[in-house]
């Protein structure tokens, strides 16, 4: 997941940080001139890239080091070198032998895939984050989890740690609460990109074509969709599911926005077809609007053609018929999308059970933080 991608951004600037030594003159005055001098020039070849040419100058320093302070400053810049070169466990090794403490240790254990180190060293430092991120790493989602439950007891509106948690409880197979918490998350920040954590991943779920067709319609409303694939499964699914006009509304407007090439065959295949389908499915809408039987083909045909206060009253006639909660859910998405959001919100929270009740309180999500 995304946070992951950025934690381990963070942790290899956190090693070289943690690596670091004194730099140029302030370095050579510390030391002896027989160690000072190779350790700078072990410094600026390993900012350069040239990690053969750092070593051996540190090996010549080493071999002339002869006070403690001066073993140290060669095992930092050893560690400082072998963290350049990505070579995270020489580093470590590196800091182990001067009794480093493990505040510096832990990220480094890390990066190099010692997790059971890293867990022990991050426990003694506090530093959580490493703990919960070496269990995941290791698999133990479910521990993982405990420790990032832990941080936001700490601090309930800490972002990260509610996106980490999110991320061990959707590993750990935990969907209640993976949806809890990040629901919480989308209440604390209910931007487009957290809109686009929550329903991208919910999507792959199993779920009924309408419960399916029902978020396709939340994630086009947050600005969630980003790419063709899901342009054309939710125009697949709208034509499928009795709504094609509005198949042709989100291909147009992909197009337009460029997330679908404006020449694209299939683009304009799911155009033609949608075209001609809205078309027939409008002239029978008025009539089948009347009757509870036929109502919901009514109601998803104004809706595909943006006619919201029309849509909602053939819902309404639908909810009386064989596809009662499958109407409700369109009808409080119609209502929404007239306007009326309290009472948009009051339809999707009477949809606490069944096979639409999780779409219905994503939607209510929605409704309740766009106030």
């Amino acid at each position: 997941m995304t946070s992951v991608r950025r934690f381990l951004g963070l942790m290899a600037g956190a090693v070289l940080a943690l690596a670091s030594v004194p730099a140029g003159p302030a370095l050579a005055q510390a030391l002896s001139p027989a160690v000072g001098r190779p350790l700078q020039a072990a410094q600026g070849a390993a900012r350069a890239g040239n990690t053969q040419a750092a070593i051996k100058s540190v090996d010549q320093a080493r071999a002339a080091a002869s006070t403690p302070a001066e073993r140290r400053a060669v095992a930092q810049m050893a560690a400082y070198v072998h963290t350049r070169a990505g070579n995270y466990a020489r580093a470590a090794a590196e800091l182990e032998a001067i009794g480093a403490p493990p505040s510096q240790l832990a990220p480094l254990y890390y990066q190099a895939r010692q997790y059971d180190k890293a867990i022990a060293a991050a426990q003694r430092s506090g530093q959580l984050t490493i703990v919960a991120q070496s269990y995941l790493q290791q698999g133990k989602a479910r521990e993982a989890a405990a420790i990032y439950q832990k941080m936001v007891a700490q601090n309930p509106n800490n972002l990260t740690a509610l996106q980490n948690l999110a991320g061990a409880q959707y590993k750990m197979g935990d969907k209640k609460g993976y949806i809890a918490t990040t629901q919480r998350l989308v209440r604390l920040d209910p931007t487009p990109e957290r809109w686009r954590l929550l329903l991208a991943d919910m999507k792959n779920e199993p779920m009924s074509r309408e419960a399916k067709l029902g978020l396709y319609h939340l994630m086009n409303q947050t600005g969630a969709i980003r790419t063709q694939a899901e342009v054309e499964d939710f125009a697949k699914n709208a034509i499928v599911g009795g709504q094609p006009g509005y198949a042709e509304k989100v291909v147009r407007e992909a197009m337009a926005a460029g997330i679908m090439p404006a020449d694209s065959p299939v683009g304009r295949k799911i155009v033609e077809a949608a075209a001609q389908r809205s078309a027939e499915a409008l002239k029978s809408a008025p009539k089948d609007a009347r009757s509870p039987e036929t109502a919901m083909s009514a109601g998803n045909a104004f809706l595909g053609a943006g006619r919201f206060p029309e849509a909602a009253q053939a819902y309404a006639v639908a909810e009386k018929g064989p596809m009662a909660d499958k109407a409700r859910l369109f009808r409080g998405i119609s209502v929404l999308r007239s306007g009326d959001r309290a009472q948009a919100k009051a339809i999707f929270d009477s949809l606490s059970s069944g096979p639409m009740a999780d779409v219905a309180s994503l939607w209510s999500l929605y409704a309740s933080t766009r106030g």
